[in-house]
């Protein structure tokens, strides 16, 4: 499956793209990125592998203009019911990240906006949320941009890394969503 933007092309990942993925994710920029760090291409190179996979709901940030991948969008079908076997998976939380060299020009936005119009119309997505970190800004403008409304805060709601001490730094995390009646 691919997705094509004016500027952008969102496609499944190839080992090829260990390298640009690797420029990203070796400091990934915020906490809840940081189980995602690699360490080295050739461990960038054999995620691409197992990412390479995943063709309907994970797909790279691609520059039409030179083939760079600058970032990644996912999400997966989630069941919103206790009994989720008969549930329908009408749910999504997407994750996206951008490689900081690429940031502020609108890519993001872009990306987010053709996935999420991919899952309202194609996959049946009746909701999508999202969660933010209180402190990045930039995510929390992207969503409202894309139309979804701030829903909560969560005080000292999850973590992904340690104090120097070695507790767990919580992270306060804001919510947001869009319905499939609010899509434009």
């Amino acid at each position: 499956m691919t997705i094509e933007t004016q500027r952008l092309i969102l496609r499944p990942f190839q080992e090829s793209d260990g390298a640009d993925v690797y420029e990203y994710l070796k400091e990934p920029a915020v906490h809840c990125f940081a189980c995602m760090k690699l360490h080295s291409l050739e461990e960038a190179k054999a995620e691409m592998r197992k990412r390479s996979k995943e063709t309907e709901y994970t797909f790279a940030i691609v520059l039409k203009e030179n083939g760079k991948v600058i970032g990644e969008i996912d999400a997966m079908p989630e069941a919103t019911a206790p009994n989720e076997d008969c549930a329908p998976k009408d749910t999504f939380s997407p994750c996206w990240m951008l490689n900081g060299a690429y940031q502020g020009r609108g890519y993001a936005y872009e990306a987010a906006h053709a996935f999420f119009d991919y899952l309202f119309r194609e996959k049946g997505a009746r909701r999508i949320y999202a969660y933010t970190e209180d402190y990045n800004t930039s995510s929390q403008r992207l969503c409202e941009k894309l139309g979804m409304r701030r829903e909560g805060l969560f005080r000292e709601f999850v973590s992904f890394v340690s104090n120097p001490d070695g507790t767990p730094l919580y992270e306060n995390t804001y919510q947001y969503a869009i319905l499939r009646k609010e899509w434009h």
